[in-house]
């Protein structure tokens, strides 16, 4: 999924944090905040949401579990599995966008 592509997104920065020799993931800011909105690993992706709508997609979905980086406050979902619609993981990457502008 290219980022620059989902309308709604403001202007945002990508950074690449080594894990190891072997691998890596890409963080993404909005513009001028310190809070990252999306994490993007080999297989997986984290990104921010409201408690209510996590544990409603957390019971839905096989493919989607609570967030190791953002913890109770986001999402991880399996990027190959997911059985979520395009458009919806469209809306939660908008939503995450915004949760996390200063």
């Amino acid at each position: 999924m290219e980022l620059s592509k989902i309308s709604g997104l403001g202007p945002f920065i990508k950074k690449t944090e080594k894990l190891d020799n072997y691998s890596s993931r890409d963080i993404f800011f909005p513009e001028n905040s310190e809070k990252p909105f999306l994490i993007v690993n080999k297989n997986t992706m984290e990104l921010r949401t409201d408690d209510k709508l996590g544990k409603l997609l957390i019971e839905k979905y096989e493919s989607v579990m609570q967030s190791r980086y953002f913890g109770r406050g986001g999402l991880e979902i399996v990027k190959k599995t997911t059985q979520l619609d395009p458009s919806e993981l469209e809306d939660l990457i908008r939503l995450s966008y915004n949760l996390s502008k200063d």
